[in-house]
């Protein structure tokens, strides 16, 4: 049976509450690094094109604090955690001190020793990483799981490599992201990779044509060690100082099915013909150039800057697990790794820290898998959930308060007038309407909230306006709200109240505002068609 999971909160918490030990054979983590930028995502505005708006989805900053050198302690003096990572960690303090890379890594230590807790003895972790934290995370997890256990680090090429461009460059042009390659055990299960070969490769070497339309290769049939059994002359011809690479029975089958090449000169030796045809592809070695990524016109561009190409991920997958594998994703983002695990029939757990990243995951499972069945945990479902949810983060609360109604979230800026977020639909086949959502997550409410969204609507000449609320609105709000009238959508001529008061208790019971339809918020993901997952592009 198919496992699939997605969850809201912290990794580290998830990890250690929901994901058992030894159950999963593949985790993938991309985790961010401190690079001191926010990363976006770009919403979809009408004809697909992506909105100038940005909405933060998270900031990849890290700093020494007080609450990380807690931490850092907590991590000296656990007896659970190996020695050696202890040591470790102990060492880069003493090189680094206490700044942000530290501050890093201390975050990182614990997350690797969960990671390799949850793996099967058979499992890998393969961690994607850039030039900034290779060096430093390679160390951390030689130390989480044992140097012997380290088996690549694969190269990917993420884009052309045109250099710095500025004449007052001092280093040559960043290209690639690292891999690197865990294995949990010395029964972790691989399975090699092809790729399609060079054209050059092709067209340089398959040369040769007997007059039957098969094109070949010539290859040398030598045993690479002597081998005195393998030593033996064959119609003529002598063996080479090794033997050949076969047996005396062996090369008669392999004359009877056309696969010898012999020279018009005795003295010369046999070679094998290697057919175009039954050519499987070259073998995927430790540097990937062949994937490129994802380009600004690309189907699965969700505009993550981070975001990876399904094709990395499948290849990742396919390299590490069998059909009936659990692939973890702790940093899921945008959701490739999940795209990849289900395109993949496999099963999947994936988990990041912000509601966004989660509401634009399901709705593009369900866009390319219409009827799809899977868990999300740690979203509201009740009251004392959405409380806890508004506590813990005001911002996520009033993400996932406006994504209930269909709602792309504002970015907070100055001046957005308590703007959170933004609902378009369709007036005509040119134009499109606009209602503005204000989310109100405190216990204090009042009508003033109402009239300074009616006063944005009319600034902003949008069409509507909609106050999600936690708590219980007053008689007052409601009143102030009948007060600015209705909006006669030109569609069908029915009547909308142009400002309206919807509360999470509402949103909790399926209850929705009253709207014309609403056009989408992300750009719709291709239908996953059945035998082709890799026509699956969730991005």
């Amino acid at each position: 049976m198919t496992t699939r999971k997605l969850f809201f909160g912290d990794n580290l918490e998830i990890m250690r509450e929901h994901v058992a030990d030894e159950s999963v054979d593949l985790v993938y983590l991309d985790p961010p690094f401190n690079s001191n930028q926010s990363y976006n995502v770009l919403f979809k505005e009408r004809d697909t094109r992506p909105s100038q708006a940005q909405i933060e989805a998270f900031d990849d900053t890290w700093h020494w604090t007080p609450e990380t050198q807690h931490q850092f302690e907590l991590l000296m003096t656990d007896p659970n955690v190996p020695r050696e990572v202890a040591k470790g960690l102990d060492a880069f303090r003493i090189m680094l001190g206490e700044n942000d890379v530290m501050a890093y890594l201390v975050m990182m230590a614990p997350r690797l020793l969960e990671i390799r807790r949850t793996l099967k003895p058979t499992g890998w972790m393969v961690l994607h990483c850039d030039q900034a934290a290779a060096h430093y995370l390679k160390v951390i997890s030689d130390q989480v799981f044992d140097p012997k256990n380290f088996r690549n680090d694969v190269v990917w090429k993420r884009k052309a490599g045109r250099g710095e461009t500025n004449r007052q460059a001092v280093r040559f042009g960043v290209s690639h992201d690292n891999l690197l390659f865990y294995a949990k055990t010395s029964s972790s299960v691989f399975e090699r990779q092809v790729r399609p070969n060079n054209p050059e490769y092709i067209a340089s070497k398959f040369t040769h044509d007997d007059g039957d339309g098969r094109i070949y290769r010539l290859d040398n049939i030598t045993s690479p060690s002597f081998r005195k059994n393998l030593v033996y002359e064959y119609k003529g011809y002598k063996p080479p100082p090794n033997g050949w690479a076969v047996s005396v029975d062996r090369m008669k089958e392999m004359e009877a099915e056309g696969r010898l090449y012999f020279p018009d000169d005795a003295s010369r030796r046999i070679q094998r013909k290697r057919y175009l045809d039954e050519l499987e592809g070259e073998t995927v070695d430790t540097l990937w150039d062949d994937i490129p990524p994802i380009n600004s016109q690309a189907k699965e561009r969700l505009g993550f800057p981070t975001q990876k190409p399904l094709s990395l991920l499948q290849r990742i997958i396919k390299a590490t697990t069998s059909d009936d594998a659990m692939v973890l994703d702790p940093f899921c983002g945008c959701g490739t790794t999940i795209a990849a695990a289900e395109a993949s029939a496999r099963s999947w757990i994936g988990i990041d820290i912000t509601y966004l990243a989660i509401a634009l995951i399901e709705q593009r499972l369900n866009d390319a898998h219409p009827g799809i069945t899977y868990e999300v945990h740690g979203v509201p479902k009740d009251m004392d959930g959405a409380k806890a949810l508004f506590v813990k983060s005001s911002k996520n609360f009033e993400m996932w308060a406006v994504r209930q109604i269909g709602g792309r979230p504002q970015p907070k800026m100055g001046g957005d007038e308590g703007i959170d977020g933004v609902i378009r639909f369709y007036i005509d086949g040119r134009d499109w309407g606009t209602v503005l959502v204000s989310v109100k997550g405190g216990d204090s409410l009042n009508p003033s909230m109402v009239r300074d969204l009616v006063g944005t609507v009319r600034k902003d000449r949008a069409e509507m306006g909609i106050l999600i609320t936690r708590a219980k609105p007053t008689e007052g709000m409601y009143k102030t709200a009948i007060k600015d009238g209705s909006y006669k959508w030109p569609g069908t001529g029915q009547d909308y109240p142009r400002i309206q008061i919807v509360t999470v208790d509402d949103l909790l019971a399926g209850r929705r505002p009253q709207m014309p339809p609403i056009h989408g918020t992300y750009a719709e993901a291709p239908r996953a068609v059945k035998g082709q997952g890799e026509q699956l592009e969730l991005g």
